[in-house]
């Protein structure tokens, strides 16, 4: 398109320049940060912080998910699955609430997964 303005001088604002003066070439983007070149990385109290808050929240959906179906005042007395009674066929059989423990019990197992694989990223 010919009205279009050009937003960038060349496609790939990536591409590495020829060297003004000197020997060593002039890297664009690269402000020394992560791994690769123009990539930044979180601050690594960041990066803990949401590690925790995820560990946290696997670890305690987890638990609720693992727990809830075997609590009888809860799971047998809802007013949401007793108005439906194909529903309740389902949800009241031994072998679905264990799938649905083992969801549970596999949520926890990503949470504890994530906090021992843990790797800081620093720039």
């Amino acid at each position: 398109m010919s009205g279009q303005p050009q937003l960038y001088s060349s496609p790939d604002p990536a591409v590495q320049q020829e060297p003004l003066r000197g020997d060593e070439p002039v890297k664009s983007n690269d402000a020394g940060l992560g791994n690769e070149p123009g990539k930044r990385t979180a601050p690594v109290w960041l990066q803990r912080l949401s590690l925790f808050v995820l560990v946290l929240f696997c670890v305690y959906l987890g638990v609720l998910v693992m727990i809830l179906p075997w609590w009888t005042r809860i799971w047998d007395r809802n007013e949401f699955i007793l108005a439906r009674p194909w529903l309740a066929a389902i949800l009241h059989n031994g072998a679905v609430r264990g799938m649905i423990s083992g969801l549970g019990l596999l949520d926890i197992w990503i949470g504890i997964s994530e906090a021992v694989h843990y790797r800081d990223y620093r720039g």
